[in-house]
């Protein structure tokens, strides 16, 4: 019998990577992808709806506000998706037998530690869009015993979304200059290697349940790794690329975002 999966935030690059990867597979996996125009997390009727009438086996939660910046002017909105919202999602998990595989953040941490960050370390998040997070985080502690923690970093898709692979590619087609930090370092993770992490632990009937951290191996500042996009994309000759200690936002950042 084939394992239903239900994926939320379809629209985002995450969910149309699970999307362009697996919906066409041999695994035994059927896949409902859905979208806040289908299925808004906000909404605790329309999930227990759209629960009640599929029986998931696998809730793969990619809904997420990711707007760091806007997170710090208007903290409500990131609080109601990634902390309530979350919570309605564990709550029809529990109570339709369904495991959650929720996606968290390096931000949940202060960025203060010099040596990589263990699932075991205490976060502590610098600014509201990590704060929200992380009550998202233990809202699903209280409510779930079987979920999967998925804190990730750097997250990018070279096809899909708004993230700073693909802004580089753009800023490069248009600007002869470009001045990027050197004072954050951490491990840029692609989309499709974290997609195909997340349906490991679907394939392989994982129960190692609790908080993981995955990304990739590739240790750099955003200053490294925009030198990396750039060359892999033989552009890296065509623009001038400026080292800078200070990168101005509005949000406070953690300058270590490793995650082991």
């Amino acid at each position: 019998m084939k394992k239903k999966i239900l994926v939320t935030g379809a629209n985002g690059q995450l969910g149309k990577t699970i999307l362009e990867l697996f919906f066409k597979n041999n695994m035994g996996l059927d896949f409902v992808f859905s979208t806040k125009q289908n299925l808004d997390i906000t909404n605790i009727e329309e999930i227990e709806d759209f629960f009640s009438e599929n029986k998931f086996d696998y809730c793969i939660n990619c809904a997420a506000y990711t707007n760091v910046e806007q997170a710090e002017k208007t903290p409500e909105i990131a609080y109601q998706i990634n902390a309530f919202g979350v919570k309605n999602l564990a709550k029809m998990c529990r109570r339709y037998d369904t495991i959650l595989i929720h996606i968290s953040t390096d931000y949940v941490f202060d960025g203060k530690k010099t040596e990589p960050y263990l699932v075991t370390d205490t976060p502590n998040p610098i600014n509201e869009y990590g704060k929200s997070k992380l009550i998202g985080e233990r809202n699903i502690e209280e409510v779930l015993d079987n979920y999967f923690i998925i804190r990730t970093s750097w997250l990018y898709s070279k096809n899909y979304g708004k993230n700073f692979y693909r802004a580089i590619l753009e800023k490069a087609k248009k600007e002869k200059e470009m001045y990027i930090t050197d004072e954050q370092i951490g491990c840029p993770t692609d989309t499709i290697n974290l997609s195909r992490f997340i349906i490991d632990l679907i394939t392989k009937k994982n129960e190692k349940y609790g908080i993981h951290h995955f990304c990739d191996n590739k240790i750099m500042t955003w200053f490294g790794f925009a030198e990396y996009i750039l060359k892999k994309n033989q552009l890296f000759n065509s623009i001038n690329l400026v080292k800078v200690d200070k990168y101005v936002t509005f949000a406070k950042r953690p300058k270590n975002s490793i995650l082991k």
